[in-house]
């Protein structure tokens, strides 16, 4: 898995975290909404963030998919893959 991709996602991650959550917490494995309590109006931000940052485009079943950190860096390396 890319790291530089990692830490540009944990970036974008960064803006959405509520203040009873820090960046440190963020890791590969963790889960959007359960743990890092993302709620889905910010995990939509989230998603718009990510196709501008890598220039790509999420379907649907792609937001579905996206359910941690590692899932979110799969799929954006499978779009990167194919472009």
């Amino acid at each position: 898995m890319n790291e530089e991709r990692y830490h540009q996602l944990r970036d974008i991650i960064q803006i959405y975290l509520p203040e009873d959550v820090s960046v440190t917490d963020v890791s590969k494995e963790s889960h959007f909404t359960n743990e890092l309590n993302i709620n889905s109006a910010h995990l939509v931000d989230i998603v718009l963030d990510v196709e501008d940052a890598f220039d790509i485009m999420l379907e649907n079943e792609d937001m579905e998919q996206m359910q941690t950190v590692g899932d979110a860096l799969d799929i954006i390396e499978t779009k990167l893959s194919k472009k």
